[in-house]
């Protein structure tokens, strides 16, 4: 199967082959600033110590600081991380917030740490990576397998280091040290925004069926998020379960238990009593839009002649291979990508990086205005940037031609320091 980070440099070689960008241009933007791997030991509850592997990139700063996810996961890898550092680069780029990208990650299945063990390896991971982060630097966020309580630890270790409180050192913290309002929703905000701005002429959400694949803090939001605004859930999975209903699965129900401490399957057997299903006709269920919201790679050659919905709505990072892209293209199945889809997470990362900056706090109203505001304009420059085209190009081409344009625009005038 296609490596994520084979995806990533196949889209922007196709993009940057429309754009006509020259041997230099191409050889810098496939090149990474920073590639960080360190091998740290961590003391276990029983006294004892472990070693485990670390990873931080950054793909180029030449807009602004690097930005990007911390995720915690037993498959994270230098490449798979190399390839989510450019998708934030692109990311950044096409909502036009000031940030470059970058991505990391800790090899391991934060499942099998206690919250001490988790603390220690956090801390002890954030001391090696002091000398490449910081608020004018690199700015960490949760990702897979990270959430508002690691990025406190990681601030709070930053902030012990220089001797005073570095607010901006992470986004994503909780609201009590710094963090912002609604920046727990963001991403599936977001998403739903985009959403609701690619429907606006076809009648919206309301009255349409959505298969959901990924039921974490993402898919659950944007999965409450489509249900609020009248779209019907009838098909939902996370890792352990999934499920369907031909009238519709209560996910605000489902998420609020799994918040607590629950299950999906716990919550399908005391609440649901939905029908059990294989993961992989998630992918394929008959419902207008399909939103991948876990893995990267799942849509590939061997499911997109099989997929039914006519929309799909990357709220994951790389769900889609170059082939499925493909295929989609010639069936005429439309893709609103990642690097538009899910920036809401990195927009209103940016509004937290701003009020920390500047000791001020937003209320929750204003976020989300500006989070519209911000994301819908993206995905409209998107959209106009293809009609302007006036060839076959997807939405995912269309978003690469303007975010590479931006950071080549921001490199050719920064120039080259001799």
């Amino acid at each position: 199967m296609e490596s994520m980070l084979e995806t990533a440099l196949s889209q922007f070689h196709g993009a940057a082959d429309h754009l006509g960008l020259n041997d230099e241009h191409r050889e810098y933007l496939t090149s990474f600033k920073t590639a960080f791997h360190t091998e740290f030991p961590v003391e276990m509850d029983d006294g004892k110590f472990r070693v485990y592997q670390g990873f931080r990139v950054h793909h180029n700063v030449a807009r602004g600081p690097a930005k990007g996810g911390m995720r915690y996961a037993s498959h994270v890898s230098m490449d798979e991380v190399k390839a989510m550092a450019m998708l934030m680069t692109w990311k950044c780029a096409v909502v036009n917030v000031p940030f470059g990208g970058a991505k990391g990650g800790v090899l391991v299945d934060p499942r099998n740490l206690s919250q001490n063990e988790l603390q220690n390896l956090t801390r002890r991971f954030t001391s090696e990576l002091e000398p490449i982060i910081g608020p004018d630097k690199d700015i960490p966020a949760p990702d897979m397998g990270t959430n508002p309580q690691v990025m406190a630890w990681i601030m709070d270790t930053y902030s012990m280091s220089h001797g005073y409180t570095v607010a901006g050192v992470v986004t994503g913290k909780p609201v009590a040290l710094g963090g912002s309002a609604g920046r727990f929703e963001a991403t599936g905000r977001g998403l739903l925004y985009v959403l609701q701005e690619h429907l606006r002429a076809d009648g919206g959400v309301a009255g349409k069926t959505f298969a959901v694949q990924g039921f974490g803090n993402v898919g659950g939001v944007v999965s409450k998020q489509v249900q609020m605004a009248g779209g019907c859930i009838t098909h939902l999975s996370d890792v352990d379960i999934a499920i369907t209903s031909p009238t519709g699965i209560d996910v605000a129900s489902a998420f609020n238990f799994v918040q607590s401490g629950g299950t999906l399957t716990g919550w399908n057997e005391q609440h649901g009593h939905h029908d059990v299903i294989s993961h992989a006709s998630i992918l394929t269920a008959p419902v207008d839009v399909l939103i991948p919201a876990a893995v990267e790679g799942v849509l590939t050659e061997d499911n997109a002649g099989d997929v039914q919905a006519r929309l799909i709505l990357e709220a994951a990072n790389g769900p889609t291979t170059t082939e499925a892209d493909a295929i989609f293209l010639e069936r005429g199945i439309e893709v609103i990508p990642d690097i538009v889809a899910n920036a809401g997470g990195v927009t209103v990362s940016y509004f937290e990086w701003v009020q920390a900056r500047q000791y001020i706090r937003w209320t929750e109203e204003r976020v989300n205005e500006e989070l519209r505001r911000l994301i819908t304009t993206a995905y409209q420059g998107v959209a106009g940037r293809r009609t302007a085209a006036r060839s076959k190009a997807s939405l995912r081409d269309a978003a690469n031609w303007v975010a590479i344009e931006r950071v080549v625009e921001a490199m050719t005038l920064r120039g080259i320091y001799p």
